[in-house]
């Protein structure tokens, strides 16, 4: 489920996925664009949807070794910004936090 944010007028929507070719989370940052109209119809529907991203965190989980990376995807000029990439910013931060405690977890499991 994306998570939303209004600011300034304009809407943005962050999301997590699994790449597996790379063995990594991505965490996702992207405008938000407007939900289908039909969706008003159903209660607690979200008004709007991630768009295309132009953010993209890349955190391997796999080999502690490697280093998360920040990926810009765009054909336009986008302006971020600060608050905005300040809250991008904070849910990759937590995203690496929870991988590195995950990989060491995994490490301590397997010597025992």
């Amino acid at each position: 489920m994306p998570e939303l944010l209004a600011h300034a007028g304009r809407h943005y929507a962050i999301q997590f996925h699994y790449a597996l070719p790379d063995d990594a989370w991505c965490v996702e940052l992207s405008e938000a664009v407007p939900a289908p109209v039909a969706w008003a119809e159903f209660p607690n529907a979200e008004t709007h949807l991630p768009g295309a991203a132009f953010l993209v965190a890349v955190i391997p989980d796999e080999d502690p070794d490697l280093e998360p990376t920040i990926h810009i995807h765009s054909h336009d000029e986008h302006v971020v910004p600060y608050e905005i990439t300040r809250w991008f910013m904070e849910h990759v931060a937590q995203q690496v936090e929870r991988c590195r405690i995950a990989f060491e977890q995994g490490e301590a499991e397997a010597v025992e």
